[in-house]
């Protein structure tokens, strides 16, 4: 554990990439197999299931301080980590345990079939002989909110220069749903056949049957750039679907679904498993890039409705009916069996054309169309009509580019339209978490209905570093009321808010629901009394 509550904490000191870089291929080089495998799991999303709750966990920490649940709530309020804050009040440890990362996680998961009072026993056996950066750890590994700035591809590339392998290769090992105790880091990195990692290799494997390609990624398009891209002509246009951004993969008359986070949704969408009998047996060994939207009388419907499926164990026959889904697709990866992925995209276009107007499946595959202009003051006109399809703006993909893993620069552009946006007055803040768990840095915002304020919005990004220590300088000294950790401040800051969408809603006090509200900026030049209202809101939703 010390090792990897060393890595832990050096991540954690430094925001420079290649620092990270050389911090990962340090560990990956001296770990054993388990523990590497683990590291993997942990910056990946493969978190060990939780086997105790937190308000246990807080309540065990306090006894073991010798300290009231209320001092122990008010640290923890002070902290802003769970972690953070049971590392920092326990006593010194009586011993020094020796465990491997692989060995604690192994450890916690042998907790599942205990009751209660022997949980709490092995736990605080536990946190007593751990120091306190590896109690921090610990407490993390239990609760998995790791957040230490990693992104997935940083991991990947350590992994590919230690291994020394090419790191899209190892980014395709790495997708799919694969644990560990189901796999080792040798099966899972390294014995695979040289010279191909092609997909028709070992697809007698249900893991190989199942498993997708990382997904490629866009950039957001300046547009005061847009010139430096050349002829229009020599790009694909297309909508920005406002969906499930998914893969779909037929292999050997199966279907699985996997979507950009990589979860298996294969059961959330039954009405797709028509597709597993509709591809030819000739083009079987397919994946297709595509959204998943709602969609009735051959139309998206907002991401609202759509939203009503998702997160649902079961889906009824009723939710079926009142939602169906349609696959827009709008890349082709893999056909017969082969990696189509160098190709350039205009011959991967050509292909998926031929395949989508050959399928019997009318309605639930539908092409992504391509837009069709002949200059880019053209193509930002049809960009104003992205609402009205219900997208989000326009992607632009350069015809003679392959697909690449991640966000590469210069292939895929995301041409976005200009958010929607009111101005909100804040009313209720609260500390954030990691770096910014001292400072008030999650709002919630206030529309007018008549006299009083309504809720409408929370919203956490957007502000510089300097305005955010403004806010909480402001927050701290005009605080009205505590609700433990929320303060009411008082109504006097004004801030524009941004959002891609909204919806009238029921459930919400103000009547809407917004998708993705961000702080567009903070208006120092508007009095609160001049703020937006309600039916300003509601205006938008017509």
């Amino acid at each position: 554990m010390k090792d990897f509550a060393d890595l832990f904490a050096d991540l954690d000191t430094t925001n420079k990439t290649n620092t990270k870089l050389g911090i990962l291929k340090n560990y990956l080089t001296k770990a054993n197999d388990g523990d590497k495998l683990w590291l993997l799991a942990l910056f990946t999303h493969k978190r060990p299931r939780r086997q105790i709750n937190t308000t246990l966990l807080r309540s065990w920490a306090a006894e073991m301080a010798n300290i009231p649940d209320w001092i122990f709530e008010e640290s923890y309020h002070t902290v802003g980590d769970l972690a953070e804050t049971i590392a920092l009040v326990l006593p010194l440890p009586n011993r020094t345990e020796a465990k491997t990362l692989s060995e604690w996680i192994a450890f916690l998961q042998a907790l599942g079939p205990m009751g209660e009072a022997e949980k709490k026993a092995q736990i605080i056996w536990a946190l007593q002989g751990l120091t306190t950066t590896e109690r921090f750890v610990f407490i993390k590994l239990i609760t998995g909110g790791f957040r230490i700035g990693l992104s997935q591809q940083l991991v990947t590339r350590a992994v590919a220069e230690v291994c020394g392998i090419d790191k899209e290769i190892v980014a395709h090992r790495l997708m799919g749903h694969w644990q560990p105790g189901e796999v080792t880091f040798q099966q899972l990195i390294m014995d695979h056949p040289t010279g191909s990692d092609s997909l028709a290799d070992g697809l007698a494997q249900q893991s190989h049957r199942s498993k997708p390609y990382p997904f490629c990624l866009a950039h957001p398009l300046d547009e005061a750039k847009l010139e430096e891209l050349g002829d229009c002509t020599g790009w694909q246009a297309e909508w920005k679907w406002d969906g499930i951004r998914a893969q779909v993969i037929v292999r050997q008359g199966e279907i699985f679904i996997w979507t950009r986070g990589e979860e298996l949704v294969t059961d959330k969408y039954p009405e797709l498993a028509a597709l597993a009998s509709a591809v030819p047996a000739p083009a079987q060994g397919l994946v297709l890039d595509g959204e998943l939207l709602a969609w009735q009388n051959g139309q998206p419907l907002p991401f609202a409705e759509l939203q009503k499926r998702i997160g649902r164990k079961t889906i009824t026959k009723k939710i079926l009916q009142e939602v169906p889904v349609a696959l827009v697709v709008y890349d082709l990866l893999e056909y017969a069996g082969a990696d189509w992925r160098s190709r350039p995209l205009a011959e991967r276009r050509v292909q998926l054309e031929q395949l989508v107007a050959a399928l019997p499946v009318p309605g639930l595959v539908s092409l992504s169309p391509s837009l069709v202009a002949t200059s880019w003051a053209e193509l930002g006109r049809i960009r104003t009509l992205a609402r009205e399809q219900l997208a989000e703006g326009l992607m632009l993909k350069k015809l003679s580019s392959p697909y690449q893993t991640g966000r590469v620069r210069g292939h895929w552009w995301k041409w976005k339209v200009q958010p929607l946006s009111v101005d909100g007055v804040l009313i209720y803040a609260q500390k954030g978490h990691g770096r910014r768990a001292t400072l008030y840095t999650d709002y919630t915002f206030g529309v007018w209905d008549g006299d009083k304020l309504v809720t409408f919005a929370k919203a956490y990004s957007g502000l510089t570093d300097a305005e955010i220590k403004q806010v909480d300088a402001f927050v701290k000294k005009n605080t009205v009321e505590k609700f433990g950790p929320v303060r009411t401040v008082a109504p006097e800051l004004v801030f524009e808010i941004g959002f891609e969408g909204i919806q009238r809603s029921n459930r919400h006090k103000s009547g809407v629901a917004l998708r993705f509200p961000r702080i567009l900026r903070w208006r120092h030049d508007k009095p609160a009394a001049e703020a937006d209202t309600v039916a300003q809101l509601l205006a938008l939703t017509q």
